[in-house]
């Protein structure tokens, strides 16, 4: 978050954006390097002030491309920060949002405040400004109960992936190990996956089947029974 509000803007509540990203078999998470104080030279998550005559939402994602270059995101509130302690000199409240992204989808670029910005896989988080780590955890924790609720991980992967994919996303999220062949008879048993007449070319081992997800058949299995995805 900048050092005071600039004109306009509310004195005492702001925005942070954990956004989630899966690369490489881990899953990361978005931060920005702050180049003003206080804390100057730290790794925090992207957040601003909120306009006087803007919605939360809206703020949200201004806030998000002006610090990243990030566009159209759709995010969740997950949920506000207030601690009397949690920032130098001001009281602040935060409002925490967060969203899942396909990395390869979208070119980041650093805004203003900002000397640097960059994925990290989240089991390497460096130390964060202010609570910071403490909104990336409570994003987590919203992000777990999510996946298991709806099939919002499918956001991280290409249109086109494999069940070793998608086992390796669930993996980062829940941070736990799977049955792989348990994973897979209950993720086709769904039948919420398409597969296509096409297999993963380049890799070191056989073509694997790839999938792309069907969310037709999703929202009509919703419509007439409901689940919870029990991995």
């Amino acid at each position: 978050m900048p050092r005071y509000s600039p004109e306009g803007s509310l004195p005492c509540i702001t925005i942070d954006c954990t956004i989630f990203g899966f690369d490489n078999f881990a899953l990361k998470v978005l931060l920005v390097k702050r180049d003003i104080e206080p804390q100057k030279g730290m790794w925090a998550l992207p957040g601003g002030w909120v306009g006087d005559r803007e919605d939360l939402d809206d703020a949200a994602r201004r806030i998000l491309e002006e610090a990243t270059n990030l566009k159209d995101i759709y995010m969740d509130q997950v949920k506000t920060f207030g601690r009397v302690d949690r920032f130098p000199d001001n009281r602040i409240l935060t409002v925490s949002y967060a969203a899942l992204i396909n990395p390869l989808s979208h070119r980041l670029q650093q805004g203003p405040e900002v000397s640097d910005v960059k994925w990290m896989d989240v089991k390497e988080v460096p130390p964060l400004t202010f609570d910071h780590g403490e909104i990336l955890q409570a994003s987590l924790n919203h992000l777990k109960q999510q996946v298991r609720m709806e099939p919002i991980s499918f956001e991280l992967l290409p249109a086109k992936f494999t069940i070793p994919q998608i086992l390796g996303l669930y993996e980062s999220i829940l941070d736990t190990k799977l049955d792989r062949r348990n994973f897979r008879k209950k993720l086709l048993r769904m039948n919420i996956l398409e597969k296509l007449e096409e297999k993963q070319t380049g890799g070191a081992h056989r073509a694997a089947d790839l999938y792309r997800f069907d969310r037709a058949n999703y929202e009509r299995l919703i419509e007439e029974e409901g689940f919870v995805y029990d991995f």
